[in-house]
């Protein structure tokens, strides 16, 4: 009887590179679990309390202070040491009063930001596609897996759909309730998260291409006044006349 299900082992070798893990000390690490962010753009939780956060120094002390209740992503505590942890994502440690922002970076791929106690309290998520559901109702549905729904009066005319794909919402967490509403169009602020170039920020100065998605482009300028090229799908708008967030500067 063949295997059933998805993979449950995953070789140092063939995880992403940006994970800070020696890849010939062992034969094996841990595998995310199936959530909100694909294997090849997150980090394991175990991973980033053990190789990161140095809050232990084996796989066996990352699980009890996980187990424990210790790692609050998003506002919620997170028991699972494979739970998938990506873009945006705010990880708290009430014990140590530590809150960081999973931001991308041009060498590491993935960093953990330090952010204050004030900026935790939100994240930021990028609307990938929206669909009309019972009722006449709009749901969003954003790049971490979540699912918003907006009510709608009158289905045949709904006022209340000011949404469109790839436009950012501010959320507070872990209620989801939406502070702000930030439109993917020019002059806004924009971070790129995958790509050569990921981990660059700016002002976006043009959109081009045609009507499709996938082959439209984003021409953005950042703070040196360099001009960066990249695909709409790896562009993440982060503010209007500034971002919303904190960002490391390189």
């Amino acid at each position: 009887m063949g295997r059933r299900g998805p993979p449950k082992h995953l070789k140092r070798f063939a995880s992403p590179a940006f994970w800070p893990i020696p890849k010939k000390a062992y034969t094996f690490t841990v595998r995310p679990v199936p959530g909100p962010h694909p294997i090849d753009e997150s980090i394991p939780l175990l991973i980033i309390v053990r190789d990161i956060l140095k809050y232990a120094e084996t796989a066996s002390e990352a699980k009890k202070i996980i187990k424990r209740g210790e790692i609050f992503v998003d506002g919620r505590v997170r028991r699972e040491e494979k739970f998938p942890v990506g873009i945006m994502d705010v990880i708290s440690i009430p014990a140590t009063e530590e809150n960081y922002r999973v931001l991308p970076d041009p060498i590491k791929g993935l960093r953990l930001h330090p952010i204050n106690k004030e900026e935790a309290t939100f994240k930021l998520c990028r609307i990938e596609n929206k669909t009309t559901v019972k009722g006449g109702n709009i749901q969003l549905n954003l790049h971490d897996g979540r699912n918003i729904l907006i009510k709608v009066t009158n289905p045949t005319k709904p006022e209340e759909d000011v949404y469109d794909t790839l436009d950012t919402l501010k959320i507070g967490i872990p209620n989801q309730e939406i502070q702000a509403h930030i439109k993917f169009k020019e002059d806004n602020q924009a971070i790129i998260v995958k790509g050569k170039n990921r981990g660059l920020y700016g002002k976006i100065k043009s959109i081009e291409g045609p009507i499709q998605r996938e082959y439209k482009t984003v021409l953005l300028e950042d703070y040196n006044g360099n001009l960066i090229r990249a695909s709409v799908e790896y562009v993440f708008v982060i503010g209007e006349d500034k971002p919303l967030i904190s960002i490391p500067t390189w």
